[in-house]
């Protein structure tokens, strides 16, 4: 199990999960005041509800400010505090006192709450909490995915077009291999490999034990669009390139002339951009939704912003079945082009 006390990356990506902290709400059933359409609780109210003395939460918010104002804590003054006490008069709640002379009020939004009780490690109550969010955390990936996430990647709107495309590109790719190149057969999946170790630093077999793929699976099929994208970038440039000194030789290259070929092509300062997001992009998504650890890009790890949930989890994300039969027109119209 997860320590969220520990991972700042964990916790951000259960925070981003918009899906999941409505299912964590609605379990927990804490309800505060609420104050521009969100629930919001004071420092009192967070303490009496973890069994820890407020000290103890100011400590926290000492230590954690930058992380827990990013979730939702903020520190009302002037007008805003103003509103708030009127507010609090109005509905005349017991469980917050709040003195008029107060000038400034931390309060915490449910994700600020949330956050705090995964960093709590004084309180039974916080750790009774973190559990029960790893689970919903994992039951709603597992009931918007269809309890598979093996293909989650396939939800993206962008990934049916980017997959298609790559076809044509790593056609043009084996052909220039086939015809430009001295060697066996061998050297398709050879130079696929060194294609997958460049961009995200892993040749197929390590890419299938990682996602635990049969070898029946096609690994392309498990891919994010945008490392589709780079992949076949690399293919396409490649074919070009092997073409290109083929012809310029009048003969087929070797594999020691095609390696030399390759390193200067990887080593181009325009891949390193485009490189590094989508290593990140892999990294963090396949962390953060099939709980799968890239160990050799374990530093671009990072939180998956909450756009990426709703683009694979949201309203708009898709099973592939679905995809491919809104595409039909679109898959007539390129296939007419070439």
């Amino acid at each position: 199990m997860k320590d969220l006390t520990n991972s700042t990356v964990a916790r951000q990506n259960i925070l981003n999960n918009t899906y999941a902290i409505e299912e964590i709400k609605n379990a927990i059933g804490i309800q505060g005041i609420v104050f521009d359409s969100q629930f919001r609780f004071l420092k009192s109210q967070i303490a009496a509800f973890f069994e820890v003395d407020e000290r103890t939460i100011e400590r926290y918010l000492e230590i954690n400010e930058k992380e827990l104002k990013v979730n939702g804590y903020e520190v009302l003054r002037g007008k805003r505090l103003k509103e708030f006490k009127l507010l609090v008069k109005d509905l005349g709640v017991t469980d917050m006192n709040v003195a008029q002379s107060t000038a400034n009020l931390g309060v915490f939004n449910f994700r600020a709450f949330l956050n705090l009780g995964m960093l709590l490690t004084e309180s039974e109550k916080a750790r009774t909490l973190r559990s029960i969010v790893l689970d919903i955390v994992l039951d709603t990936i597992n009931k918007r995915t269809g309890g598979n996430t093996k293909y989650i990647n396939q939800r993206d709107e962008d990934f049916i077009l980017s997959y298609y495309k790559e076809e044509s590109y790593r056609k043009e790719f084996t052909e220039a291999l086939s015809k430009c190149i001295s060697m066996g057969n061998a050297k398709y999946a050879i130079y696929t490999n060194k294609i997958y170790q460049s961009i995200f630093k892993e040749h197929a077999t390590e890419y299938r034990q990682i996602l635990k793929l049969s070898e029946k699976d096609n690994v392309r099929e498990t891919m994010y669009s945008e490392v589709i994208d780079l992949i076949s970038s690399y293919e396409f440039g490649l074919a070009k390139l092997i073409e290109e000194r083929f012809n310029k030789l009048g003969r087929k290259l070797t594999s020691f002339e095609l390696d030399n070929l390759f390193s200067a092509f990887e080593e181009l300062p325009l891949w390193v951009p485009l490189i590094e997001k989508a290593r990140r992009k892999m990294a963090s998504r396949d962390l953060a939704f099939r709980d799968v650890l890239h160990q050799q890009l374990e530093e671009y790890i990072g939180a998956v912003p909450a756009e990426d949930f709703e683009r694979f989890l949201g309203e708009k994300s898709k099973e592939l079945a679905e995809r491919l039969e809104e595409a039909k027109d679109v898959f007539k119209r390129l296939k007419e082009r070439e």
